[in-house]
C-alpha cells in the first residue's frame, strides 16, 4: 500500500510559479512510476505529466509541455511538479498519482495508477 500527500498548491498570478511535492509512503517508492493529473473546475481529471522510476522519461500533456517539469527524488520518496509561466486556465485540484511497484513505464491514462493523493488546490488569478 502506498499512500501519497501532495502540498505546495496555492493562489498565484498568471505568469508566476509554483513547486508541488508529493510525498509517498512505503518502501518501494523507486519501484513506483508516478504521475501528475489535474481536475479543473467543470473538467474531466486530465493528465499533466509523468516520471519513470529512475526519472529518465517524463511525458508532459501539451498543454503544460516547456512550462512544466516533473522530477523525483527516490532517496526522499518525493516526486515534483514544477510549474512555470502559468495560465488562468492551469486552475485546478492537482493529484499526485502511483502506478503499482514492479511496473516500469510512466503511462498517461489515469486507470493505470493504483494510487492517488487527496490533491491540492492551484488557482491562479488573471
Amino acid at each position: 500500500q502506498v499512500q501519497l500527500v501532495e502540498s505546495g498548491g496555492g493562489l498565484v498570478q498568471a505568469g508566476g510559479s509554483l513547486r508541488l511535492s508529493c510525498a509517498a509512503s512505503g518502501r518501494t517508492f523507486s519501484r513506483n512510476p508516478m504521475g501528475w493529473f489535474r481536475q479543473g473546475p467543470g473538467k474531466e481529471r486530465e493528465f499533466v505529466a509523468a516520471v519513470s522510476r529512475n526519472g529518465f522519461v517524463t511525458p508532459y500533456a501539451d498543454s503544460v509541455k516547456g512550462r512544466f517539469t516533473i522530477s523525483r527524488d527516490n532517496a526522499k520518496n518525493t516526486v515534483y511538479l514544477q510549474m512555470n509561466s502559468l495560465k488562468f486556465e492551469d486552475t485546478a485540484v492537482y493529484y499526485c498519482a502511483a502506478r503499482a511497484s514492479g511496473t516500469s513505464q510512466p503511462m498517461i491514462g489515469e486507470n493505470e495508477y493504483a494510487y492517488w493523493g487527496q490533491g491540492t488546490q492551484v488557482t491562479v488569478s488573471s
